[in-house]
């Protein structure tokens, strides 16, 4: 079961996140909706994280957000008999948001994003799962009952 829950996060978060991108490239192309706190902006980035690395041939890019994509799926793959529900649902979010990205820039070059908060770089939702499950992956190493664990082998 513990496989199938990190897929079946993975395809969902992909999948909310390439719905989210195809609505924002059709209701945004000519205008902003502002939320308050968040705009719903559309913009496109045509490196990654930050715009880094804009200036490589596509191709490129494609081809080291793919590796490192298959890199994330082998450590969750392996990782998710042993994790626990919350690190699996992580894994798959990260997975999820991961593929969703690289499934949107293989289509034309660039990544969607449709979220602005006009003091971080304008983002989507794939990024947000990336981020979130990292974190929650990051910070469930440094539960006490691991560390303790860690200690003792």
């Amino acid at each position: 079961m513990g496989r199938t829950a990190v897929v079946l996060v993975a395809l969902t978060a992909a999948s909310i996140d390439l719905v989210a991108k195809a609505v924002s490239e059709a209701r945004l192309a000519d205008s902003t909706v502002d939320l308050g706190l968040l705009q719903l902006r559309l913009g496109y980035n045509s490196g990654v994280a930050f715009s880094m690395g804009n200036e490589l041939p596509v191709g490129v890019i494609v081809a080291i957000t793919t590796v490192i994509s298959i890199a994330l799926a082998a450590y969750v793959w392996h990782r998710a008999p042993r994790a626990g529900w919350i690190e699996r649902i992580a894994g798959g979010a990260v997975l999820g948001g991961a593929v969703a990205n690289v499934i949107d820039r293989a289509r034309d070059g660039v990544v969607t994003d449709y979220l602005h908060t006009g003091w971080w770089p304008t983002f989507n939702l794939a990024d947000t799962f990336l981020v979130t499950g990292f974190l929650v992956i990051a910070m469930l190493q440094f539960r006490p009952e691991r560390t303790v664990a860690r200690e003792e082998n």
